[in-house]
């Protein structure tokens, strides 16, 4: 049963409210099976749309005033937030949950709250009524052994509840990974072994309240300061899948590596083309290739092939089933945890260079102003000519005159395959341009390491024509497949980026007025309304409520403008953050929604289905397969989730990798520049690494500072010293704290 008609017989009933034996009765009536309807409550369920009351009594969110349901985001401190499924009318941020009730739940759960009266500046307080779902039926933490008995302290700070492990334990095997090297001997017979060990536990009885949870430890991974723990912490405390079942394994084993004529069968034969892939040095798989030609019109011939996963990987197969679950594949530093298993994703859809290999291929038609003037797709074959990367791209372009003499040598019969590649991507790229795409261009860290592993640095990663020239083409094809699809009225996964929420952008607009700069909106982003209160003693008091406007217009090229205006300035980086804040996540979407950042008006992914599951089902689509919109609804859903907790998994990496080579460095002294002040002290980035840290208000020397708000300065009280973004100093590292991943400085007086 369709979740439009259910959520539409719900809303016959008074309230929106019903039981299921009443539910089942009506629509069984009408020929819907049990089954069917409880399969039905329990996904609307799920995704909030339908509340669950006691004695399986279940109710419209949109009607139930006094609950609703969320998830649970912890603070560190004990208290916590819920992030409803469905928000209020009138309601402002996220239902805060006081440290009493927050215990009932951790970090992660889905949850009933009830609702308190809302305040007159939107926001209101909530009480857990029950969980709805767990979170985390394991965890990671540190095995500890204290008078009191066996705990595991979840790594996760968020997670203030202590695991009780019952004495007696059994325990298992160390966790050996075949990919890590210099692996410490565990010696693991008793519990005293294993104290301080960073271990997995599965939660038998979670906590209440007061009582604790009590877990058995399942797997051990060794000391946290163990080479390559730091990847198994982050993999097993953001939940993600990494370990292929038996049945994938076996299915990848099995597959037919080799293809011939009866695999090329109907398919276009690109394989006298000078293809070629571009990708980083230490990349292992290759999903995309690219061909170009200039047409005696000046138009250009753009040819995108991506690798057809989708002619191997078959829906409902365990290879599948197992894609759709992890969602993307997660590149840490050192390693990734793949969508698929190496069997397809470095070698069978891999378009490693003179190897016969199954395409889908946008070919495209693009005049001189970068607009598409006709479009094609086909299943093809390819035998790619070479495996490019960034670098030799870059250097064969816009290198040293003894570079690109060298690289233009080795690789001549395609230099002029290179320099057409260029020329149409500054096409694109100026028709985004003009239509109003954003280009934050921040920089990202690219850890060092050395040949045995071990980290040596922080650098900034390279952004350079070769980065910018596939990124315009990928752009291209993919918003080609999703205008194609759009138009041809075929349902799929639409890549979306909403307009800004007024709120936001209003507080933008008053963060940034703070550096003189605005986004220059057609309206007042901000409405200031009067509100008068009593006091308790009766007395009239004045307290003014601002309230964004939904009337002011906004959109990207007023983002666009002043991106243009702060490229190079001191405050390019913070206010660019604040630009990004003010900003929605993109997501995946069965309803197209436009792209907002892209200024594009339909958007897909489609050119990464060796490490994205969207573009698989993408890929499913445009080769002529059909998908009902509910499934796609979900997947929407499921894929932007899996797509978040691999970001936010590679990010803690990155910074706690930042935090632990710099562990052995206090003392040292540093040159840097300051990126942000704030009324606590500034932070300053240091210029040969890409790490960043504080340098506290009351560590400054020569008298006593504050900051001043209107100016955005720590300034002396004696007004003689002002630091301000952009001022380069010297800085000495005084304190790493490795549990909150930050660093503080102490300014060296010039």
């Amino acid at each position: 049963m369709k979740d439009e008609a259910l959520l539409a017989h719900f809303n016959r009933f008074p309230n929106g409210r019903t039981t299921l034996k009443q539910l089942t009765r009506e629509l069984g009536s009408k020929g819907v099976r049990r089954e069917e309807v409880e399969r039905g409550v329990e996904r609307l369920s799920r995704k909030g749309l339908l509340i669950a009351l006691r004695s399986n009594t279940y109710q419209l969110a949109t009607k139930a005033n006094e609950f609703a349901a969320g998830t649970l985001r912890m603070h560190r401190d004990g208290f916590g937030f819920v992030i409803l499924d469905v928000k209020r009318p009138g309601m402002e941020g996220d239902v805060f949950i006081n440290q009493d009730s927050a215990q009932k739940a951790m970090h992660g759960d889905r949850v009933l709250v009830r609702l308190g009266r809302i305040g007159a500046d939107g926001r209101v307080n909530g009480d857990i009524d029950r969980i709805l779902q767990r979170a985390n039926q394991t965890m990671v933490g540190e095995f500890r052994l204290t008078k009191r008995g066996n705990f595991v302290v979840p790594y996760d700070e968020k997670i203030r509840q202590w695991i009780e492990i019952p004495e007696g334990m059994e325990i298992p095997p160390p966790h050996v990974n075949p990919d890590r090297v210099g692996q410490r001997e565990i010696k693991a017979d008793t519990a005293a072994d294993i104290n301080g060990m960073m271990v997995t536990v599965e939660v038998l009885e979670f906590p209440d309240e007061d009582v604790n949870g009590v877990g058995r430890v399942i797997e051990l991974l060794g000391f946290e300061d163990d080479f390559g723990v730091d990847v198994e912490i982050m993999i097993r405390k953001h939940h993600l899948p990494h370990e292929f079942p038996h049945d994938v394994l076996e299915e990848a084993r099995n597959m037919r590596r080799e293809i011939g004529p009866p695999e090329w069968a109907g398919r276009t034969d690109f394989r006298d083309y000078d293809i070629v892939t571009i990708d980083g040095e230490t990349a292992r798989d290759f999903d995309d290739a690219i061909w170009v030609e200039k047409l005696p019109n000046g138009s250009y011939n753009l040819q995108v092939h991506i690798a057809d996963v989708s002619w191997y990987v078959r829906p409902g197969s365990p290879i599948d089933l197992e894609a759709a679950h992890r969602g993307t594949s997660v590149y840490f530093p050192d390693r990734a945890v793949p969508m698929l298993p190496v069997e397809l994703s470095t070698d069978i859809c891999s378009l490693r260079p003179n190897e016969e290999r199954l395409v889908l291929s946008a070919l495209l038609q693009i005049d001189r102003h970068g607009l598409i003037v006709s479009q094609e797709f086909c299943r093809g074959v390819i035998r790619s000519r070479e495996r490019m990367t960034y670098t030799d791209v870059y250097k064969l372009l816009e290198g040293t005159l003894t570079e690109q003499t060298e690289l233009r040598a080795r690789y001549a019969p395609l230099v002029e395959r290179f320099e057409l590649m260029k020329e149409l991507a500054l096409i694109l790229n100026r028709m985004r341009h003009k239509r109003g795409s954003i280009d934050f261009d921040l920089p990202e860290a690219v850890i060092e390491f050395d040949k045995s592993g071990d980290m040596v640095g922080v650098s900034r990663g390279p952004r350079n024509i070769a980065h910018r020239l596939i990124e315009e083409l990928m752009l291209a094809a993919n918003e080609a497949v999703a205008s194609h699809l759009q138009a041809a009225g075929i349902h799929t996964l639409y890549r979306i980026h909403e307009q800004p929420d007024a709120k936001r952008v209003a507080d933008f607009e008053e963060s940034a007025s703070k550096f003189g700069v605005s986004l220059g909106l057609s309206g007042a982003a901000v409405k200031v309304h009067r509100n008068i209160q009593r006091t308790r003693d009766g007395r009239k008091i004045r307290k003014d409520i601002a309230v964004a406007n939904p009337r002011a217009s906004v959109s990207s090229k007023n983002y666009q403008r002043l991106v243009a205006k702060i490229e190079g300035k001191p405050e390019e980086r913070i206010v660019s953050y604040l630009m990004l804040r003010s900003l929605k996540q993109a997501k995946y979407s069965s309803q197209n929604e436009g792209h907002f950042a892209l200024a594009a008006p339909a958007y897909t992914h489609f050119t990464s289905p060796i490490r994205r599951y969207p573009d698989l089902i993408v890929h499913r689509v445009l080769a002529g397969d059909r998908i009902d919109e509910d499934t796609l609804k979900q997947l929407g859903d499921d894929t932007s989730f899996t797509e978040r907790r691999a970001a936010e998994a590679e990010r803690e990496l990155v910074e706690w990798k930042k935090t632990r080579f710099m562990s052995d460095r206090v003392g040292d002294e540093f040159n840097a520049m300051i990126i942000s002040t704030t009324k606590y002290g500034f932070f300053v980035e240091l210029e040969d690494l890409f790490i960043e840290g504080l340098v506290p208000l009351e560590t400054l020397p020569k008298g006593k500072f504050f900051y001043n708000e209107a100016t955005r300065k720590i300034v002396s009280d004696r007004g003689k010293l002002a630091y301000s973004i952009g001022d380069k100093l010297r800085v000495s590292l005084v304190k790493v704290d490795l549990s909150e991943k930050r660093l503080t400085f102490m300014l060296i007086p010039s």
